[in-house]
């Protein structure tokens, strides 16, 4: 066998065994998710609560109590959470929120949360209407990729 035909060998097998291993800790991390998302929703309950102000804030600059930072563990210190200051009661709290509602949270609003801990699953408008999402202007180039597709018919012409 030529050098090169073995180099090629262990190199995929290197590259199996990476993915194998991928695959195994993916599982973990997905059924420790999972538990942790059960837990969250036994304790969760619903609070009111004026949002102040909103943030995506690293974690050692978010106000969230000592406890929480040590916590942390030090690969996540330095990325960044969605953070909502809000006056629960008579107190002003720095809170996590979901990276799916973070968007839809209004500020400046009364809102009714459901909470579990310090970290808000849901927000629902207390006082009127919740404000409409704003449409973001799109780029020049999205929308002459999206024209060209429409004239190639790889996509239907919305007209609105």
């Amino acid at each position: 066998m030529s050098k090169g035909l073995i180099i090629l060998i262990i190199v995929l097998v290197v590259l199996i065994g990476l993915l194998v291993a991928l695959y195994f800790f993916g599982k973990r991390a997905q059924k420790k998710q999972a538990e942790q998302e059960e837990q969250m929703q036994a304790y969760k309950q619903t609070v009111s609560m004026l949002i102040i102000d909103k943030k995506r804030l690293k974690v050692t600059e978010s106000g969230l109590p000592q406890v929480v930072i040590d916590q942390t563990p030090k690969y996540l210190r330095w990325s960044k959470l969605p953070i909502v200051k809000a006056k629960v009661g008579p107190q002003i709290m720095s809170m996590v929120c979901d990276e799916k509602i973070f968007d839809d949270v209004p500020v400046k609003k009364e809102v009714k949360a459901t909470v579990s801990g310090i970290y808000i699953l849901g927000v629902k408008g207390l006082h009127g209407q919740q404000a409409p999402k704003e449409v973001k202007k799109k780029s020049f180039f999205k929308r002459a990729v999206e024209n060209l597709q429409e004239k190639a018919g790889a996509k239907p012409i919305n007209k609105k």
